[in-house]
């Protein structure tokens, strides 16, 4: 390839066929492959770079604590997870609809770990996703208000196709998050979808953001619509002896364990 094409690619902005193109070349002449042949193979590598450049710009766009795929999920560590049901969510037919998904049970169980990966898997079927932890949400929204930026971080979170807000009911939340979360939750509802993580039984949420009234209203409106993946048992770390991670971390695979990575809370 000369250094001519190379500089008129790169004007082009076709990083993707520049990058392909000396193979591409080799294999044109030793398959005497048919121009348009070759026009079709040369133009599908410059779309795959594009989508993968494009996949990465959502993934951090959309700021998981780890990326986390169904793929390494450990299944076998508890049974109480229905896969099919998981699977069902990952089609994201719930985002299609906009519906919500809300996943119950102890910390340890799993929950983070498939709130991420089923991110991943919306991302990966063309959404816009964000991932917060509850007390995420309460620091933006206390941050922004005190710099009168209401309205900008309620846009972001209003925008994303999925909005997937963890650790509900890890500790009780500051004053006025009920209003936020209240705020969040009504103007995305039948509009976008909402996944939520807790690990307190939904009776507490009035305890937890210290505002019955909006507790309640929250629940019925994110509920109407809502797929319940509820998960029972222990938690991974703690079943296996080590000690409870902080919030977030992911429990150590035990020694000889095959196949999927271990789940979180």
């Amino acid at each position: 390839m000369n250094d001519s094409l190379r500089s008129a690619l790169k004007q082009l902005r076709l990083s993707g066929l520049l990058e392909s193109l000396e193979v591409r070349l080799h294999e044109a002449a030793g398959n005497g492959l048919h121009h348009a042949e070759f026009l079709e193979i040369i133009v599908h590598d410059e779309l795959a770079v594009r989508a993968d450049r494009q996949l990465q710009r959502r993934v951090k766009a959309a700021q998981f604590r780890e990326r986390k795929t169904l793929e390494d999920f450990d299944w076998s560590f508890n049974p109480s997870i229905k896969k099919k049901q998981i699977f069902d969510l990952a089609t994201c037919r719930f985002v299609r609809e906009a519906r919500d998904a809300l996943f119950l049970g102890p910390p340890g169980v799993g929950k983070s770990f498939l709130a991420q990966a089923l991110g991943y898997q919306a991302i990966k079927a063309g959404f816009v996703v964000l991932y917060r932890s509850i007390f995420d949400v309460v620091r933006d929204f206390l941050h922004d208000e005190a710099l009168g930026g209401e309205d900008k971080v309620l846009t972001r979170y209003l925008k994303p196709d999925l909005l997937i807000v963890d650790d509900m009911g890890l500790k009780q939340l500051p004053k006025r998050s009920g209003e936020y979360l209240f705020e969040i939750i009504m103007r995305r509802y039948e509009t976008r979808s909402t996944m939520m993580t807790s690990n307190r039984p939904l009776e507490d949420w009035g305890k937890l953001i210290g505002d019955v009234p909006s507790a309640t209203a929250i629940l019925a409106r994110f509920l109407h619509h809502a797929e319940i993946v509820s998960i029972t048992g222990k938690s991974y770390r703690l079943r296996h002896g080590a000690r409870p991670d902080a919030p977030g971390e992911q429990p150590a695979k035990p020694a000889g364990a095959a196949g999927g990575a271990e789940a979180s809370k």
